[in-house]
């Protein structure tokens, strides 16, 4: 789910499909708790991390031309909500990556 901006709900009818959820910008606003709940459910092996540039740039950049250096912000973010290191949400969102676009397969594929 390109930019997923939805709630735990959203996040958990998508995951039942199948979809992995690519956080951006979004869940660095303050306002975003619903987003950020649904990355916390989100598991290891569905979640990616992306700029959505020019658009949705992350605080502290927001309202500036989003650009691919700040996702290190997005990733930031996501690694505090979910209790985990920098280091491994880019573990986690390259292998991810990895699978889903280059190899073109399944958390088990």
């Amino acid at each position: 789910m390109h930019c997923f901006t939805g709630d735990a709900a959203q996040a958990r009818q998508a995951l039942d499909l199948g979809f992995h959820l690519a956080f951006g910008g979004v869940i660095t606003f303050p306002k975003a708790g619903a987003v950020r709940e649904a990355a916390r459910l989100a598991p290891d092996d569905r979640i990616l991390v992306e700029t959505d540039c020019p658009y949705l740039a992350p605080v502290p950049h927001r309202g500036k031309r989003n650009e691919p250096a700040f996702v290190l912000e997005t990733a930031r973010r996501l690694a505090e909500v979910r209790g985990q290191s920098v280091d491994e949400i880019a573990s986690l969102t390259a292998d991810n990556f990895e699978r889903l676009c280059l190899r073109g397969g399944t958390p088990n594929g």
